[in-house]
């Protein structure tokens, strides 16, 4: 099949929610002509309601003029069902995070949509191979994440499966230009780069709570730093409720000690800034996070009923953690071969987790700190810490030979 096959120009989007909103938007701010599915007609109607206030907001801001607003607005269109768009290049799923969902669509979809065209998914952690094997053309699948609000962040992560074929890839990329996206390529693992290095940064930032730390130390040491927001902040503001819910419908995963807050805070009715309270309380009709003392008497009797004897925890220890938990995973997706360079990880952490730009992301972080350095520091984690702190073997190597991740 020749490259030319893969020309994108008529896409639809599967998935009328907040994420499939901002996609279709992307798409036609790039001029795509965009069908539009859900099979919730209400909901799909909301939602084109929704984008043309979008850009009506934009033209009094004075960002587009109105006839582009009209010619944007033009390109997307809703359809019936499925079998609607069977003719377009290429469909992106946006529904709800459920393997079994994504592949009972995927499947009808390839029976419905002509040979040459692609199926991309916006899962931000499923198995896109999964996906694929649903369908008879795993070389035309691939995960396309998008970041939230997708039409204004930069990032977009392309996710090549294990057949995804190198045509479509360099067409995913394309079409991620005339986006304007920072378009960066992720093998298949679970969270791909992005969210697959947030778990351990998370983690550390939940284990801290438990051990003495409050929400909102966490958050200034990191901002402090000069992240965007701390881990509580981001969690606020994506919605608490988001993961408590995944646990639930899973029915497994609610014991962990380091989610305990999480649950409590969420059994309360705290999913963060859209219920006006989670980690923080905000006053109505604000995004201003305020510290809330009910919060930190929540996360003392959490960690005092789990048997924890608490500590006082600084700036610098917050920020060793949680940055080599980072840094450490880093690592391992760079020897797995999950990213093709440290600046490719670089490059996620700068355009979708807010990781601030003058230390040019956490790998170009820990070059600046120098390898061994980070490698001993490891070391003295793992010591106290335990197993999950051993450093990554590629950081031993490139210690050894006085690299760092730019030289690898």
């Amino acid at each position: 099949m020749s490259q030319t096959s893969f020309e994108i120009r008529q896409a639809a989007v599967v998935g009328a929610g907040t994420m499939g909103r901002g996609i279709v938007m992307c798409l036609a701010n790039a001029g795509v002509t965009v069908q539009w599915v859900d099979n919730n007609p209400q909901m799909l109607e909301q939602a084109l309601a929704a984008v043309a206030d979008t850009y009506a907001h934009n033209v009094r801001q004075g960002r587009i003029e109105q006839a582009e607003a009209d010619v944007r607005l033009a390109r997307i269109t809703s359809a019936a069902d499925c079998i609607a768009i069977r003719n377009v290049d290429l469909v992106i799923e946006a529904v709800y995070e459920n393997l079994e969902l994504k592949q009972k669509l995927f499947r009808e979809l390839d029976g419905l949509l002509k040979p040459e065209a692609l199926l991309a998914s916006n899962t931000s952690a499923l198995d896109i191979d999964a996906i694929a094997a649903a369908t008879r053309r795993p070389a035309q699948v691939l995960g396309l994440h998008f970041f939230s609000p997708a039409h204004i962040m930069k990032l977009l992560e392309i996710v090549r499966g294990a057949q995804t074929s190198p045509a479509v890839l360099e067409a995913a990329l394309a079409l991620g230009t005339r986006m304007g996206k920072v378009s960066v390529v992720s093998g298949n693992c679970h969270g791909f780069i992005g969210n697959r290095m947030l778990h351990p940064y998370v983690l550390e930032a939940r284990k801290m709570l438990l051990e003495g730390a409050y929400p909102q130390q966490v958050d200034a040491a990191l901002q402090g730093f000069g992240f965007a927001m701390g881990p509580f902040r981001m969690y606020d503001v994506v919605g608490i409720d988001l993961e408590w819910r995944a646990r639930e419908l899973a029915g497994k995963g609610q014991d962990a000690p380091e989610i305990q807050v999480d649950n409590r805070l969420c059994e309360l009715g705290r999913f963060g800034q859209k219920s006006g309270s989670g980690y923080y309380r905000y006053e109505p009709g604000s995004r201003q996070a305020e510290h809330d003392p009910e919060v930190d008497a929540l996360v003392l009797e959490v960690s005092e009923r789990l048997g924890f004897h608490r500590r006082v925890i600084g700036p610098e220890e917050i920020l060793e953690r949680c940055l080599l938990a980072l840094v450490n995973e880093g690592a391992k997706i760079l020897q797995e071969g999950i990213a093709g360079s440290a600046h490719d990880i670089d490059l996620v952490y700068l355009n979708g987790y807010g990781f601030p730009a003058d230390k040019g992301g956490p790998m170009a972080w820990a070059d600046s700190q120098g390898l061994a350095d980070i490698h001993q520091r490891l070391l003295a984690l793992e010591t106290r810490q335990g197993d999950q702190w051993k450093p990554a073997r590629l950081i031993g190597e490139l210690a050894a030979q006085g690299k760092g991740f730019a030289d690898d």
